[in-house]
């Protein structure tokens, strides 16, 4: 096991600002449009041609699920990338020499690891981490009653006969067996990622979302947080912990105020199934932690968005980030194992605004800066407005019309908008710049000085969306 020295770190926690990362060296911020997290577990998709079309677009983040779960073809949509065929379907349990398995095939042997995994799993962290794309890898998804079935952790999928309990009783302790199995996988794949930085561990995604009590959720997650402490002792510098934060805030399944966790995890903009913390509302409950926090999935494009769904993905991506997330990712079934890059006309606007997202954030010297609920005010009725500052030195500021505020997804409402925002600023000389997000352009700047206090800046004409660049001169 290759020892993880100060020269390669894995991403961590920013030491001067906790709510970015350090990465190589340098603050950072993770954005992202990304497959469905089944880049490694389907041989079909070429992995290569995926990473190559993220780096081109500056994009820095993927997320992959590495075989606890498998979902059925074309589930939510055709081309499902954690849905391969059965002959592309690579987990990392060797088959053994019975047949059996769900989907065909012989079943797997929990005793016995494949060699053929772990080379791609291998291979995918270091294209990643060539690319410098941070590799975020979530061991477990809740399973779902027609995901159990197809497990290779479900007893008629193995030799061993492990997992013969009902799907919410799949991740919890109370099959000790399972259990047991299921901390060998972590344990495992958390070996393997010894020597890269570019690696996020996050334990499970909806742990609570099908009706697994939250208390045993709770206990078999702390139980996989210590698996992966265990395994990396030895590291100076062990990789971030990650955890999705569901069910009551401060419950079984908030994970926030662990120390040894150490990256909160929310899903869709505000809420979804009563539930789980959408990110808008994770930066009004949750900054105050003083840790990352991430939107890593949002609704599953396009297939759950409503109207124009490209703004609608532009504005949750801009709004997280500029409002103090540290990382986005838009879950994209535009890639596909047919399409592996996902270049289409939707995906290209797509990725161009996430582009526009880091350039704008690129633009400032965003480790100084914090969640600003103070300075904006006037903002136009029906406006959903975030902004960062450091304060008297540098502001970003990002508005949209959408309708969905407290719901899962945005949906945007176009017309013809101007703003006049009042701003409060201590004494100085300063630069205004509009910045329209889908195209990257500066649309409209002033120089002005400013003797302290309320000061108007007005915007130019918009149709869903601006950003607003202010810096003292």
């Amino acid at each position: 096991m290759t020892n993880v020295t100060e020269a390669n770190a894995p991403i961590c926690a920013h030491p001067d600002n906790p709510h970015y990362f350090l990465f190589r060296g340098r603050p950072t911020i993770l954005v992202t449009s990304a497959e469905h997290y089944g880049a490694v577990i389907n041989k079909d998709f070429d992995y290569v041609k995926y990473l190559d079309w993220l780096k081109s677009y500056g994009l820095n983040y993927t997320r992959i699920y590495p075989g606890a779960m498998v979902e059925p073809k074309d589930k939510y949509i055709v081309g499902n990338t954690v849905a391969p065929r059965n002959e592309a379907l690579l987990v990392p349990w060797a088959r053994s020499d019975q047949p059996g398995y769900a989907l065909g095939g012989n079943k797997f042997d929990l005793s016995r690891w494949d060699s053929e995994y772990f080379k791609r799993y291998r291979s995918f962290l270091a294209e990643a981490g060539k690319r410098g794309i941070v590799v975020e890898v979530c061991f477990y998804n809740a399973q779902y009653e027609y995901t159990w079935p197809l497990s290779p952790l479900f007893h008629k999928n193995n030799i061993q006969g492990v997992g013969n309990c009902h799907f919410n009783d799949a991740q919890t302790l109370k099959h000790a067996g399972l259990a047991k199995a299921g901390e060998e996988y972590v344990r495992k794949l958390v070996v393997e990622t010894a020597g890269f930085d570019n690696v996020i561990l996050e334990i499970c995604d909806e742990p609570l979302l099908l009706g697994t009590p939250a208390d045993e959720a709770g206990a078999w997650i702390a139980r996989m947080v210590e698996t992966i402490r265990a395994a990396e002792k030895d590291l100076p510098r062990p990789h971030l912990i990650a955890q999705q934060v569901e069910g009551k805030l401060g419950g079984p399944c908030d994970f926030s105020g662990d120390p040894r966790v150490g990256l909160i995890v929310t899903q869709y903009t505000w809420d979804s199934s009563g539930e789980q913390l959408g990110g808008m509302r994770a930066l009004e409950v949750k900054y105050q932690y003083d840790k990352p926090i991430e939107l890593n999935e949002t609704n599953y494009y396009p297939v759950w968005y409503k109207g124009d769904t490209v703004a609608a993905s532009r504005v949750e991506a801009w709004e997280f980030i500029v409002g103090g997330g540290a990382g986005f990712n838009q879950l994209n079934g535009l890639y596909t194992a047919a399409l592996p890059d996902g270049n289409t006309p939707d995906n290209i606007q797509i990725c161009t605004a996430l582009r526009n997202l880091v350039t704008f954030m690129g633009s400032f010297d965003f480790v100084k800066m914090r969640q600003d609920k103070q300075t904006v005010t006037g903002v136009p009725k029906g406006a959903i407005c975030r902004c960062t500052s450091e304060p008297g030195r540098q502001y970003a500021v990002y508005l949209h019309h959408s309708k969905g505020e407290r719901a899962a997804v945005y949906e945007v409402q176009p017309g013809d908008y101007r703003a006049e925002l009042q701003l409060d600023l201590p004494a100085g000389r300063y630069r205004a710049e509009w910045v329209d997000p889908a195209g990257g352009q500066t649309v409209a700047g002033e120089t002005f000085v400013h003797a302290g206090g309320k000061r108007a800046v007005a915007s130019p004409a918009y149709k869903v969306d601006i950003a607003l660049r202010v810096k003292v001169r």
